[in-house]
C-alpha cells in the first residue's frame, strides 16, 4: 500500500472577508422579546455573543487604540437596540442587533451575532433558545 500524497491544495478563504475578528461573548441584556402576554409585558435576560468581522493588522501593528473597533461602543449599541422595543421573534431582535453594530464603525466589514434567551418560557427542560446571524456590510 502506497502513501504518497496526493497533489497539494493551497487553503485559502473562499470569501473577501478578512479573518480577523473581535469576539464578544457573554453579553447580557434585557429585552421584551416573544409572542406570549407574558414576554410583552416583561423584559427578560437574554444573552449576545457578537463577533466582528474586521481588519486587525493595523492595531497589532500600532498597538494604538485609534486603529480597532471600540468593543465598548459595540456593546452599547447592542444594549440600546435590544432594549428598543418589544419584537416577536429572535430572528427580528438579531436583525435589529446586528444593523446598530455595523453602524458603529465602518470598518466593520460583517458581524456573527448569536441571541440566546436564558430561560425560554415552553414546557420542557430547554436552558437557552437563540438564533445566529450573519451580515455584511452592504
Amino acid at each position: 500500500m502506497s502513501c504518497e500524497a496526493g497533489p497539494r491544495r493551497e487553503v485559502t478563504d473562499p470569501s473577501p472577508l478578512p479573518w480577523d475578528r473581535i469576539e464578544l461573548r457573554g453579553l447580557r441584556v434585557l429585552a421584551r422579546v416573544g409572542v406570549l402576554p407574558s414576554e410583552r409585558q416583561q423584559d427578560q435576560p437574554l444573552d449576545i455573543d457578537v463577533d466582528l468581522v474586521v481588519d486587525l493588522a493595523a492595531a497589532g501593528a500600532s498597538d494604538d487604540l485609534a486603529d480597532t473597533v471600540d468593543y465598548g461602543a459595540v456593546c452599547e449599541a447592542v444594549q440600546a437596540a435590544a432594549a428598543q422595543q418589544h419584537v416577536d421573534l429572535l430572528e427580528r431582535l438579531a436583525e435589529v442587533v446586528a444593523e446598530a453594530v455595523l453602524a458603529v464603525d465602518e470598518r466593520v466589514v460583517a458581524v456573527d451575532l448569536a441571541v440566546r434567551k436564558l430561560r425560554p418560557l415552553v414546557p420542557h427542560d430547554l436552558a437557552t433558545s437563540g438564533v445566529r446571524v450573519v451580515r455584511t456590510r452592504r
